[in-house]
């Protein structure tokens, strides 16, 4: 009797919440969330190099000819207005070319960040966190393209340092960084980088970016070179069916030999989406990168001799989206480069490239 007894008492306790709840109270929001993400594709080039990789600068969908996954993503995240945090892991072909230089331990590692309000409109996060530079993202759903540009493809995706976001006004949003680096998890020497970011809406169509940042990246043992970059972008939604973008970055990095020329990059991108209709809609870009030596997209460290990077390329996208958390993409990309450095069968180059990728992504 006395175990069927605490029993009773158990199952009244696990339901006295819901009973005693009265019928027109409203529930608060759970603080913590569980979300995921899975990209499958397939890609295929043309003039291939008889391998499933594609050129080493291109990390998101970087395989072809192969059935693989972009991005598998699980995680939690937790926010009750004053205290936030999150933990995701990820998996897939963009994890494998991306995070290819970090520690294996924090490879599979999304996100994983704790943070608090200091005092209103302001948060202070410590951990692993999305890059804040760029237009596009890790996921690609959250992309108006399948495939990233080569600007957001040779920028960070991800960082990892202290974060402190202010709200001036729900119009704009401030934001300064400490960082271990460039899109570094660990940090490669004893220096830390700076970076900022402002992003102004002063209209629910218009967005305004504007990102920094400033460090060395080499390693400790190696010559200091110091790293200034500036991220710009505008998006305008121009009607309810077309949305424009114009994005542009540029960047320096101090050479090897003290007091000589530095190694400048800059690259741009334009995006024209339209909305065929509820479920339809189709994306174009147009983009360039010129790196002098190959900085950033080759290397972090060029050698006198080496060759400048200069590509032109052109995107056409297809999107189907049968319901709010899936998309079906097809996109076609053609590169153009001022010198032959695509690799192709049997040993031979060209200065032009092309491929098709196509995926399916669901959100939950």
């Amino acid at each position: 009797m006395k175990t069927l007894a605490t029993l009773s008492l158990i199952l009244l306790a696990a339901g006295g919440v819901s009973a005693q709840t009265p019928i027109d109270s409203v529930a608060a929001p759970n603080p913590l969330t569980f979300y995921g993400f899975v990209d499958g594709y397939y890609g295929y080039d043309f003039k291939n190099n008889n391998t499933q990789n594609r050129p080493g600068f291109l990390y998101s969908h970087s395989r072809q000819n192969e059935f693989t996954i972009n991005q598998g993503l699980v995680g939690l995240r937790y926010d009750n207005g004053q205290v936030r945090g999150a933990v995701g892991l990820h998996a897939g072909s963009y994890v494998s070319a991306n995070y290819a230089a970090e520690d294996p331990v924090f490879r599979n590692v999304y996100e994983g960040y704790a943070g608090f309000r200091p005092f209103k409109k302001a948060w202070l996060d410590v951990g692993i966190f999305a890059s804040h530079i760029g237009f596009e993202s890790a996921i690609s759903k959250d992309n108006w393209m399948l495939t990233r540009s080569l600007m957001a493809e040779n920028s960070p995706y991800y960082e990892s340092g202290a974060r402190f976001t202010y709200e001036v006004a729900p119009q704009l949003t401030l934001t300064a960084l400490a960082l271990n680096g460039w899109q570094n998890l660990r940090d490669n020497n004893q220096g830390k980088a700076l970076g900022t970011q402002l992003q102004w809406r002063p209209t629910d169509k218009l967005l305004i970016n504007s990102s920094t940042f400033y460090g060395n990246e080499q390693p400790q043992d190696s010559v200091r070179r110091r790293r200034y970059f500036h991220d710009f972008y505008v998006s305008y939604a121009a009607t309810d069916r077309l949305s424009l973008a114009v994005v542009f970055d540029v960047g320096k990095q101090e050479n090897e030999r003290r007091g000589a020329k530095g190694d400048t990059w800059h690259t741009g991108a334009a995006f024209l989406r339209y909305k065929l209709a509820d479920q339809w809609s189709v994306t174009a870009r147009a983009e360039y990168y010129n790196a002098a030596r190959g900085v950033i997209i080759r290397s972090f460290s060029p050698l006198p001799a080496d060759a400048d990077f200069q590509v032109k390329a052109a995107s056409l996208n297809l999107d189907y989206a049968p319901t709010a958390n899936v998309v079906f993409r097809v996109e076609g990309r053609v590169m153009d480069a001022k010198r032959p450095i695509f690799e192709q069968r049997n040993s031979r180059t060209s200065d032009n490239y092309g491929n098709l990728t196509s995926s399916i992504a669901l959100s939950f």
